[in-house]
């Protein structure tokens, strides 16, 4: 019976304390080496499961034309995971939801940079900002993925 005591309390008490780590989704982060808000994305990242990969470049034209991300649907640094792009400032939950519900797009951005406390790396004001996270087909077709307000 002492034993018995024994393994139900470390089946209550001390298993469902240990803590299994997640696997980070891997990603590339191809960017500016003097741009702050793109270190501060990155971070934003990776506080948030991801492991970052950055890819310091003077040239950030020639990445955007490789993913084919035309100049309306720019920022300041482009990601890549799986085959996806993801441009700009777009946070971390819309990065996961477009992985696990794996669309047939190209990728996500949030064109420009809008600056507000709910924008990862531009949290340079101390109120929200209104933008939206857009879809972009493989056509280079753009729709609302989620607009924050």
């Amino acid at each position: 019976m002492k034993k018995m005591k024994k393994i139900l309390f470390l089946m209550l008490f001390i298993i469902p304390t240990i803590s299994c780590s997640e696997k980070k989704i891997k990603m590339q982060a191809y960017m500016s080496p003097s741009c702050g808000c793109c270190k501060k994305w990155v971070t934003h990242l990776e506080n948030n499961g991801f492991e970052v990969e950055s890819i310091f470049s003077d040239n950030m034209r020639a990445i955007k034309s490789k993913y084919n991300i035309s100049q309306d649907q720019t920022s300041c640094h482009t990601g890549v995971v799986g085959s996806y792009f993801i441009e700009g400032h777009v946070p971390a939950d819309d990065i996961k939801k477009l992985i696990n519900e794996s669309p047939d797009i190209a990728g996500l951005t949030v064109p420009g940079m809008p600056a507000g406390q709910n924008v990862p790396g531009m949290e340079t004001i101390d109120t929200n900002a209104e933008f939206d996270v857009l879809s972009v087909n493989k056509d280079g077709s753009t729709k609302i993925w989620k607009n924050y307000n």
